[in-house]
């Protein structure tokens, strides 16, 4: 017998009613991204009976009521990876950031380490066999549901129906709000000169049958939008935007040559706008999974010719990667750096890029330090970096000695930074 939506429905409450099934002192995880339940995250912010209520979540779009100064002692926001609205909180110390593979953060919850009492979600309307969707964002999502003891869910006419590993039985929640509102989503921005060059450099060491791993933002899409004279290439990636969507019109990205998913592209969320929702609403060609298969070392190294594309705030002369602090100051988090620049180094073919402007703050920063600032988080080791790009050129500094690596970065580093980076390596290399 298929499953009544229509009937199953009128069981809808208010968003207020929903989370009147959390308790406090309860371990709560809340659904990041483009697919953040804002209803749900307003309606347990202002709650005002609730105790040591600890909720855990990676980014998250949209207002975060409950970081804001009146909920402490209440709610303690703990992010795996931060967005924009939660670094102050961080920084204040009213919030709480805790440093994780995104790979392994479904393990945290599998294993019991934080056992979850509830699962705060936002899911497609059910099928006619009763499975709802995890929508845009399976990462996490996909092990808190499976381990949470109640789900509370904003069920959304507009959520993507995605393939993977995203469904969750109806039969399941405990509770639901209905809702028909567009889903958080970034529009692209302009690109910059300094994203073109990368952009172009970057897109050289693409080869046909290669296997991508993306991101959002200038770099990545600078990338994407350099690659449509290629072929028979492959996605195997945490996320991607609406700049992926072009290549696989034009039959750029066919998914053919891949070990793991073949014909398919791979992923565990997506952020952008509706170009990139439309596309993966129920695209059997686009599956979702948790991000312990998709950031696997183990699953990405079986993929051919793996080309990683991460970020960085800054890199040392021996090639430590800065991605996640600006010194002491949570900016982002660990995320899937290093499980991609370690799966794309033990590809055959493979190449594990870094990709960062040579300069910040209007240029009057460089970028390429002789060392970290204090207390900079290092998210790629200097034993696992290869490739390193700016807009003026890209090295591999795999086998070359410190003064090796040094040299070669100072050659990428902003021509107006050289003269004091060659000074401080011969102070720290001991030479002249």
């Amino acid at each position: 017998m298929k499953f009544d939506w229509q009937e199953a429905q009128k069981k809808a409450v208010d968003a207020t009613e929903t989370v009147a099934l959390i308790r406090s002192g309860s371990r709560v995880f809340l659904h990041g991204g483009a697919a953040t339940p804002t209803p749900l995250a307003e309606a347990l912010a202002a709650r005002r009976d609730l105790g040591d209520v600890r909720l855990y979540h990676v980014h998250t779009e949209g207002p975060a009521p409950f970081a804001a100064p009146e909920c402490a002692g209440r709610i303690r926001s703990i992010s795996f990876f931060t967005g924009a609205r939660l670094r102050r909180p961080i920084a204040e110390g009213r919030a709480d950031f805790m440093p994780v593979f995104l790979s392994d953060i479904p393990y945290l919850f599998k294993s019991g380490r934080i056992p979850l009492d509830a699962a705060l979600v936002h899911l497609s309307p059910p099928d006619a066999q009763g499975m709802c969707s995890l929508g845009t964002s399976v990462d996490s999502a996909r092990a808190a549901v499976d381990t949470a003891r109640v789900i509370i869910a904003e069920i959304n006419d507009r959520m993507p129906r995605t393939h993977g590993e995203s469904f969750v039985p109806f039969s399941r929640i405990a509770a639901f709000v209905r809702s028909n509102r567009p889903l958080h989503s970034h529009a692209a921005e302009p690109e910059t000169e300094t994203e073109a060059r990368i952009g172009e450099l970057i897109a050289g060491l693409v080869e046909d049958g290669s296997t991508l791993q993306v991101g959002i933002g200038g770099i990545p899409g600078a990338v994407l939008s350099r690659l449509t004279g290629k072929h028979d290439l492959g996605v195997h990636t945490e996320m991607f935007s609406d700049t992926l969507v072009p290549l696989v019109e034009a039959g750029v990205i066919t998914n053919r040559c891949k070990a793991v998913g073949q014909g398919r592209i791979i992923t565990s969320f997506v952020i952008g706008s509706e170009r990139v929702f439309d596309f993966v609403d129920d695209n059997p060609l686009v599956a979702f999974h948790g991000a312990d298969l998709t950031n696997d070392t183990a699953i990405i190294r079986q993929n051919p010719k793996v080309v990683a594309i991460n970020s960085a705030i800054e890199v040392d002369l021996t090639g430590q990667v800065c991605a996640d602090s600006m010194g002491h100051q949570i900016y982002s988090g660990i995320g899937g750096q290093m499980d991609f620049m370690r799966g794309a180094a033990l590809s055959p073919g493979g190449k594990p890029v870094v990709a960062l402007p040579s300069t910040a703050k209007g240029g009057t920063l460089s970028r390429i330090v002789a060392e970290l600032k204090p207390g900079a988080g290092v998210v790629t080791t200097r034993g696992h970096v290869h490739w390193i790009v700016t807009e003026y050129g890209a090295v591999n500094l795999q086998g070359l000695t410190l003064r090796e690596r040094g040299e070669a970065l100072i050659s990428i580093a902003h021509p107006g930074f050289r003269a004091e980076l060659r000074r401080d390596l011969a102070r720290i290399r001991h030479f002249t």
